[in-house]
């Protein structure tokens, strides 16, 4: 049997990488043990691999998520004119 609280987890980090690759990002989990430059968390690069937000890997899913939504809709917006 599945944890619940183990797939809530799954579920907000898919929802954050697809807001982060709708937006034209992505959103890059740390894999490494935390350190003072390591919070273990999630970066945002773009296509070029530049950071955009979050260089200590000091983003949670939600961050990524609320940080993405204006960026989308501004693209959205954009691409109709």
């Amino acid at each position: 049997m599945c944890d619940r609280s183990h797939l809530s987890e799954q579920a907000i980090d898919s929802r954050a990488r697809r807001a982060a690759r709708h937006a034209g990002l992505i959103a890059r989990k740390s894999r490494r043990s935390m350190s003072i430059d390591n919070w273990g968390g999630y970066m945002l690069i773009d296509a070029r691999r530049n950071c955009v937000n979050g260089s200590r890997f000091d983003l949670t899913a939600e961050d990524i998520i609320s940080f993405c939504k204006p960026q989308a809709s501004e693209r959205e917006i954009g691409g109709a004119a």
